[in-house]
Parts: structure tokens; C-alpha cells; sequence
């Protein structure tokens, strides 16, 4: 079974994987989910500064990846916290132009696609069986105590492919809709980028390990943090 691996944090070797992506997304604006497979497995410490989604997460010193959720459910990759029992699920998609909305019959005003349904279903689908195992010896032996601050991420799509209106759609189920007393992080690659950006940015030498929480906002540009 896949399972979590200690991780060191680099913050140098990170800054060159987040350029790496903006150089993927800068070739394409039509990529499909394989494009990200390879991509996030060898990038680690992009993948653990996307842990810090989870405001709780400060030190992302384990990584998973294909993480089995007890056997029923599985995320592309997962990140930890030993020390605060923090972490964070990730669900990637494709960024296709009907990766987040899909015309449907006659209608002017597109539906959620099926592929960003079916992501976030997964994710409710995490937390259900997150929430069963609470309070159980497995759950302490996967992660270091009986219960844990999770959050889910699901990454989708591409700024340029919204269309008048789906942008406000898509934040305001990200900030409206819970699940378990919790919000699932809902962003575009565009939007990702620009988070991991903010987040490298605010970092200093000085900083102790976890960077300082997000403050939460509704612009366009404005770096997505869930409660």
C-alpha cells in the first residue's frame, strides 16, 4: 500500500517546480489530466506547498502519493504534518475548456461538467470514510492520532476557459457549500499557480516553518485559503 513518506522541504528546489508549471501551463491551454500525472509525481515540494491549503498544515514533512483512503477511496496525492496531525487530499483533473462547465441542450448558462462532479464527489466520498474511521486504532496507525484536520483540494480547468459568470459560480460554491463542517478547495491551475506564487512570496528567511494563513478573498487574483 501506498503510504506516507517523511519529506524535507525545500524551498529553492520549490520555487524552480512552481516555474516548472508555469511553463506548462504557458504551452497549453488545452491539457489533458495525463499531462499532470507525470508532472506532480516528481515535483515533491510542489506538492507539499500545495499542502498548505490546509491553514492548519505549517510543516509539510510527508508526502503520499496514490494514497489509498482505507481502501475504498483513493486521492492522486496526499500531504502531511506529522507534528500538528494535519493534512491535506488532492484531486486533480484535466484543463480542458469543459473541464469545469459543459453546455447542456438549449440552455445559455452551462452546467458543471461531469468530470468536476465526479472529482468532487471523490472528495465527499474522503471525508465520509475519514469521518467513519475516526476514533478507530487504523486510524491512528495511518496517521498518528484517532482524529485529524483534513482538508480536500480539487484542482480543474483553466481561467480563460470560463465564460460570463462561471468564475463567481465556482467561488461561491468553494466558499457556500460544506461538506462535514468542512470547505473543499475548488481551483484552476491559473489560480493554483498564483496561490503557490503568493505563498513563496511571503516567505522570508526569518519565517518559522509554517507560512503565515491567507486571508480569505473573493478576487479574481486573490490566493484561495479554505477556513
Amino acid at each position: 500500500m501506498p503510504d506516507f513518506q517523511p519529506h524535507v522541504f525545500d524551498e529553492a528546489a520549490c520555487r524552480q517546480q512552481v516555474q516548472e508549471l508555469k511553463a506548462l501551463l504557458d504551452r497549453s491551454a488545452d491539457l489533458g489530466e495525463a499531462s499532470f500525472h507525470d508532472f506532480f509525481e516528481s515535483r515533491l515540494h510542489l506538492r507539499a506547498l500545495i499542502g498548505r491549503y490546509n491553514s492548519i498544515l505549517a510543516s509539510p514533512d510527508r508526502l503520499a502519493w496514490q494514497y489509498p483512503i482505507f481502501g475504498d477511496f483513493r486521492c492522486d496525492f496526499a500531504i502531511g504534518d506529522w507534528a500538528r496531525k494535519a493534512y491535506t487530499f488532492v484531486e486533480y483533473e484535466d484543463a480542458r475548456p469543459n473541464s469545469l462547465f459543459v453546455k447542456q441542450g438549449e440552455r445559455s448558462t452551462r452546467a458543471w461538467s461531469p468530470r468536476f462532479d465526479s472529482g468532487y464527489s471523490q472528495i465527499i466520498d474522503w471525508f465520509y470514510k475519514l469521518q467513519v474511521m475516526t476514533d478507530t486504532p487504523d486510524m491512528e496507525a495511518r496517521f498518528g492520532k484517532r482524529s485529524i484536520r483534513y482538508t480536500g483540494v480539487l484542482i480543474a480547468g483553466r481561467d480563460q476557459h470560463f465564460q460570463a459568470g462561471e468564475q463567481l459560480r465556482l467561488e461561491w460554491r468553494q466558499e457556500h457549500v460544506v461538506v462535514n463542517s468542512k470547505h473543499v478547495v475548488c481551483v484552476t491551475y491559473d489560480q493554483l499557480l498564483k496561490d503557490l506564487l503568493f505563498r513563496l512570496d511571503q516567505s522570508t528567511p526569518a519565517s518559522p516553518p509554517g507560512l503565515p494563513q491567507l486571508p480569505r478573498s473573493n478576487a479574481a487574483d486573490a490566493p484561495h485559503s479554505p477556513d
